[in-house]
C-alpha cells in the first residue's frame, strides 16, 4: 500500500520506517528540514535502538522516503497517517492545532492531487487526542471531498515505548481501529496485516480514550509500587521483593480483574486494608496521596449512586442486591448497605431483594455490621422482584440475577440505575434506563 506519514517525530519516524520494512510504500512528512534530511541520508532523526538501521535499510531498498511537501506524499496514496505532536495547552488540555493544521493541509491538496486508484483514503489518527477530536476532524475538514476521492477517519492508537519502540511496533499489545467507515477499518487493517495480532473494530471515541486509559494506569501502577515502598521502608522491608512476588500473581494482580467500571468496592478485605495502609503511612510521616485518593475515589462513587436516585422523580426505591457482591452474603463494608442507609436516612421509602441474604443466617461480625447499619433489614427485605416491580420509582440494581432480570424486562419501573453494567442490551434498551458510569 502507498502510506502517507504526517510528523517524523518518534511514533511518525519508527512508524515510517516499521511500514516500509514490511514492503509498504511509505513517505514521510515534516516542516523540520533536518528531520527530511536525516531520512533522506539514510538516518534517523531520533535516537532509538535499531531504528537508525532500519531506515538505512527502507531508504536504501526504496520504500521509504521523506519530504517537506504534503503534495508529494498524498499523491496516490491509500492512507495518510497523522503522527504529530499533541502537547499540553497552558489551560492543561491537550493542544490540537498541529492536528488540525495538518488535517486542514491534507483536504486542501486533495484538490490538486491524484487520489488513490480505488478512490479510497483513509486518514488515520496515530496521535494521542482526546475523544471527538477524529469526528470534529470528519465533519469540518472530509465531510466535503473533490471528485475521485472517497475520505474516511479513523482511530489508530499507537503503543510505543521511547528505548523499545521498534520492538514494541512489530509486538504491540492490541491493534484496534477506531472508525465508523467500514472502508477504512478494511484498509488499517490491511495495512497491519503483518502483526501477530488482529485488528479490532471498535468505536472512534473507544480508541480515542483508550490510550488515556492505559497511559493514566501505567502511571497509577508506578505511583503504587512507589507509595507502598515509602511506607514498608520504615519496616526494613525491600518492597523490590514485595513487588517481585506481588507480580507471580496473575490470577487476581497482573489480570483483568476488578478493571471494569461499576460500583463502589467494599467487603471485609479491601476497605480495612486501605484504611491499615493510610495508618501505617501516617504512623511514619509518609504521603500517599495515591492510596488516600483511592478510598476517596470509592466514597465519591457511593454519593454519586445516591445523587443519581436524588435527581429521578419519585420515592419509593428497590436495591436489586445487598451484599458486597453477587452469590455471597457478606454484608461487611458493602457499599450496598451503605446506600440503603443513606437512603433511608433521606427519607426514600426502601426495599430490598436479595436472593442470598437470609436475617436469621447472619452470623458473628457479618450480622452485628449487618444489624447496626440496618437495624430494621427484615422488614425491608423482598422475597422476589416481582413483589415489587409494579410498586416502584426507582430500581437501583447491583445483581443480574436472572429473576432480576427478567422482572426488570417484564415489568419495568420509571427509572432503572445500573451499578454494575451486566443486565445486558435489552434492559440497557429500555426507557428508564441509566448506567452509572455508561
Amino acid at each position: 500500500m502507498k502510506v502517507a506519514v504526517l510528523g517524523l517525530g518518534y511514533v511518525g519516524t519508527v512508524t515510517a520506517a516499521g511500514l516500509a520494512a514490511r514492503g509498504h510504500d511509505v513517505t514521510g512528512v515534516d516542516t523540520d528540514p533536518f528531520k527530511v534530511s536525516c531520512i533522506a541520508a539514510g538516518r534517523s532523526p531520533v535516537v532509538e535502538p535499531g531504528l537508525d538501521d532500519l531506515v538505512r535499510d527502507t531508504v536504501s531498498a526504496g520504500r521509504l522516503r521523506a519530504t517537506s511537501r504534503i503534495a508529494d506524499a498524498l499523491t496516490g496514496a491509500d492512507v495518510s497517517l497523522i503522527c504529530v505532536g499533541t502537547p499540553s495547552a497552558s489551560s492543561g488540555g491537550t493542544d490540537l492545532r498541529f492536528i488540525e493544521r495538518v488535517a486542514a493541509d491534507l483536504r486542501q491538496t486533495m484538490e490538486c492531487v491524484t487520489p488513490p486508484a480505488s478512490g479510497h483514503h483513509s486518514v488515520v489518527v496515530r496521535s494521542t487526542v482526546p475523544p471527538g477530536t477524529v469526528a470534529h476532524l470528519a465533519e469540518t475538514c472530509f465531510a466535503d471531498v473533490p471528485d475521485g476521492w472517497h475520505v474516511g477517519t479513523a482511530m489508530c492508537p499507537e503503543f510505543l515505548r521511547e528505548g523499545s519502540s521498534v520492538a514494541d511496533f512489530y509486538d504491540p499489545p492490541m491493534v484496534v481501529v477506531g472508525t465508523a467507515d467500514e472502508d477504512t477499518y478494511a484498509q488499517v487493517s490491511r495495512l497491519f496485516s503483518f502483526l501477530d495480532v488482529p485488528a479490532h473494530h471498535i468505536a472512534v471515541g473507544t480508541a480515542e480514550a483508550l490510550k488515556y486509559a492505559c497511559n493514566a494506569f501505567h502511571a497509577t501502577k508506578i505511583s503504587f509500587a512507589n507509595e507502598i515502598a515509602r511506607i514498608f521502608r520504615n519496616f526494613g522491608v525491600d518492597s523490590r521483593e514485595v513487588m517481585s512476588a506481588f507480580l507471580m500473581d496473575v490470577k487476581l494482580n497482573v489480570s483483568t480483574a476488578y478493571l471494569r467500571p461499576g460500583f463502589a468496592f467494599g467487603g471485609s478485605c479491601l476497605p480495612k486494608d486501605l484504611r491499615a495502609l493510610h495508618h501505617l503511612a501516617r504512623a511514619n510521616n509518609v504521603d500517599v496521596p495515591l492510596l488516600l485518593g483511592t478510598t476517596l475515589t470509592n466514597e465519591m462513587v457511593l454519593r454519586d449512586a445516591v445523587d443519581r436516585v436524588l435527581a429521578a422523580q419519585g420515592r419509593r426505591v428497590c436495591l436489586f442486591g445487598l451484599s458486597f457482591k453477587m452469590d455471597t452474603d457478606d454484608l461487611r463494608e458493602s457499599p450496598n448497605v451503605e446506600l440503603a442507609e443513606r437512603l433511608l436516612g433521606k427519607g426514600y421509602d426502601v426495599r430490598i431483594y436479595d436472593p442470598v441474604i437470609r436475617p436469621e443466617r447472619l452470623v458473628g461480625a457479618n450480622r452485628q455490621k449487618a444489624m447496626t447499619r440496618l437495624p430494621h433489614l427484615g422488614r425491608l427485605l423482598v422475597s422476589s422482584p416481582e413483589e415489587v416491580m409494579e410498586e416502584i420509582d426507582i430500581a437501583v440494581v447491583s445483581s443480574n440475577e436472572p429473576s432480576v432480570v427478567a422482572a426488570l424486562l417484564s415489568a419495568p419501573p420509571p427509572r432503572i440505575i445500573d451499578l454494575n453494567g451486566r443486565l445486558g442490551p435489552e434492559v440497557e434498551l429500555l426507557p428508564g434506563y441509566e448506567g452509572i458510569g455508561w
